[in-house]
């Protein structure tokens, strides 16, 4: 089953069982998966409807944060709820080890020596990780490992 079947099936589930957040966070997903597929003139495959879900899941945590700062609880809670329906369409998270291990053989195998070849670590870590990790968090390990 694709991953637009899959959406599709849970939209119509959670429209039957009357799931009100459930329901807005898949039709936002289906709106930026129609949105990108505009943007690019192709109907989008199954690792490029999970790039736009990543991107969605980066909106949300940024909102939880910014919400957070501001004092806005009623709409904290909202944003988690939504940002757990967009993680279920997403592969298996990696874990902060297995990413710190990728990390390492990757210098490894770029020869990295220090902060200055951070691009070039992070170019063949990306599609690595795609989808399946924080790009952020994979930065930040980056960018530890070189320092």
């Amino acid at each position: 089953m694709t991953l637009r079947d899959r959406l599709t099936d849970e939209m119509k589930s959670a429209m039957k069982s009357r799931e009100e957040l459930k329901l807005s966070a898949i039709r936002s997903i289906r709106s930026a998966v129609k949105n990108r597929e505009i943007e690019v003139k192709r109907e989008l495959d199954d690792q490029g409807i999970t790039e736009v879900i990543s991107t969605l899941v980066k909106q949300r945590r940024e909102s939880i944060r910014l919400f957070g700062e501001a004092g806005r609880d009623d709409l904290v809670q909202k944003e988690e709820a939504e940002l757990q329906t967009l993680l279920t369409f997403l592969p298996q998270q990696m874990s902060r080890d297995e990413i710190v291990s990728l990390v390492q053989s990757v210098i490894a195998e770029c020869g990295a020596q220090g902060p200055k070849d951070m691009g070039k670590v992070m170019k063949a870590i990306q599609p690595k990780v795609a989808g399946r990790a924080d790009g952020k968090a994979v930065s930040d390990l980056v960018r530890e490992a070189l320092a």
